[in-house]
């Protein structure tokens, strides 16, 4: 029997550690924290199960609901109650309109009737189809891309807060190709990118009825809870707090064998040898690990640069707020924001969250190039995110309760060129190893789908090298 070994217990490693332990692979999982799910936590907050970080994953794609089926899990998914969001614009909150594509427009009708957009802002956009095509590339950000073709208001209003509330990121500094591959798909296929988008969605209407989201009736904690018992259940090693200090390879160039110094304390330190490795881990860690093997692949990695949030969960007596939450939350573009960058309306957007008399929201604090808010304590915080609660939702008296959740360096930036950089990275790794794989949130997209995905791959891939090392040796 082959043995694996995944390094990171995150959603990715997972994923991975699962394929390949029901390809009859053994395997070790090496989790550094304390605890298995990496940025997915839930935990009890005013009497419910609330999750600390990501709530829901999509369900327009396949990843998220197979692997809950495969778990079992699959009768406790619940979808969202209720559906639409709002964004800060022009000193109201206005209700995001239909027909966008992460922000972009489809049609003009339904955002000149939001007041999102000033007057001239709409003149603008309205332009966007008469204006001549332009050749788009893996090294154009999002930003420029959007606002060459609709102005400016429509990148700061529509896009950028859509795209800094899923990557805390900068429009301006993503590529487009990695965070919104529909956008440059569009883009690149069409002379009008509103025509474009028109045309898919006529092509192929979405389903009112379908859920866009998902989640677990317990939370997504229940996700964790649920691989690691299948992981348990097939023999997967898993150790946790082991840091892995260095890798060693030996044997043939083809198909060396892997050598893996951790450690769960300073006293306790041990080798674990293995036929091959998957980097489940933040970009950094996993290039301190290739430095030696693969010195431009560590390069790559350690450029990758990350945002750190923080989630301020708080429950409010439902008097104690004076608007009526009618959508799943609110978004704050960029030029309106002082501390809060986006807040769900929990017992809203989810029924399970919701008790006689209580609400539950959670605001997003902190996003790349602007972590203004992270350096303050966790008091001078709340007081914050409080005060801007107050201005962009009525919120008329002091919560009942509050947590404080911080995710330091967690969301990985793709800057323009990402995914050339990715693919340089994973071939300068594999002209020197076939048995060391990456995978995971800072290389193909960072929603839990997008993670899943990138895990399985992984897996499939190790285990048809280690077959073909095999049949070749």
């Amino acid at each position: 029997m082959t043995h694996v070994a995944v390094v990171g217990g995150g959603i990715t490693g997972l994923a991975c550690a699962l394929e390949l332990a029901d390809a009859g692979i053994e395997v070790t999982l090496l989790e550094s924290d304390g605890r298995l799910g990496g940025k997915i936590r839930t935990s009890s907050f005013a009497g419910l199960d609330v999750d600390e970080a990501a709530d829901a994953f999509l369900a327009r794609v396949p990843e998220g609901i197979d692997l809950c089926t495969r778990l079992g899990l699959d009768d406790a998914l619940v979808s969202p109650a209720r559906a639409g969001a709002y964004v800060w614009s022009r000193g109201s909150l206005r209700r995001l309109p239909d027909g966008l594509a992460l922000g972009v427009p489809g049609e003009i009708l339904p955002v000149a009737l939001s007041g999102i957009l000033s007057v001239g802002g709409m003149a603008r956009a309205a332009l966007e189809p008469v204006l001549p095509r332009r050749p788009l590339s893996d090294a154009d950000a999002l930003g420029p891309l959007v606002s060459s073709r609709f102005g400016r208001e429509v990148l700061e209003r529509l896009v950028d807060p859509l795209i800094g509330g899923i990557n805390a990121g900068d429009a301006d500094r993503l590529s487009a190709a990695a965070v919104a591959p529909q956008i440059a798909g569009v883009a690149a296929r069409s002379r009008s990118m509103l025509l474009g988008l028109r045309s898919e969605r006529r092509a192929h209407p979405p389903d009112p009825d379908a859920p866009v989201f998902f989640t677990l009736r317990g939370g997504m904690g229940d996700l964790v809870d649920g691989l690691r018992a299948a992981l348990v259940e097939r023999g997967v090693a898993i150790e946790l707090g082991a840091s892995v200090d260095s890798l060693e390879l030996d044997g043939p160039p083809t198909c060396p064998h892997v050598h893996i110094a951790a450690a769960t304390s300073a006293a306790n330190r041990h080798r674990i040898d293995a036929d091959a490795v998957v980097l489940c881990c933040p970009a950094w860690v996993s290039a301190g690990l290739l430095g030696d093997i693969a010195p431009d692949t560590a390069a790559t990695l350690r450029a990758i640069d990350y945002a750190s949030v923080a989630l301020v969960t708080l429950a409010f007596d439902d008097a104690g707020i004076a608007r009526d939450l009618d959508a799943t939350g609110l978004l704050v573009p960029k030029p309106e924001q002082q501390t809060v960058t986006a807040a769900s309306w929990g017992s809203t957007k989810w029924a399970q969250w919701k008790r006689p008399g209580q609400t539950i929201v959670r605001a997003s604090a902190g996003r790349d190039g602007d972590e203004h808010a992270l350096d303050l304590d966790d008091d001078a915080l709340v007081d914050a995110v409080i005060a801007d609660l107050q201005r962009l939702m009525a919120v008329r008296a002091a919560p009942t309760q509050v947590r404080v959740t911080r995710w330091p360096r967690s969301l990985p930036q793709y800057r323009p060129g990402h995914l050339e950089r990715i693919d340089g990275a994973e071939r300068a790794l594999a002209a020197r190893t076939s048995t060391v794989l990456l995978a995971g949130a800072a290389h193909r997209g960072l929603g839990i789908p997008a993670c899943i995905r990138q895990g399985q791959a992984a897996a499939r891939s190790v285990a048809t090298r280690l077959r073909a090392g095999t049949a070749s040796a």
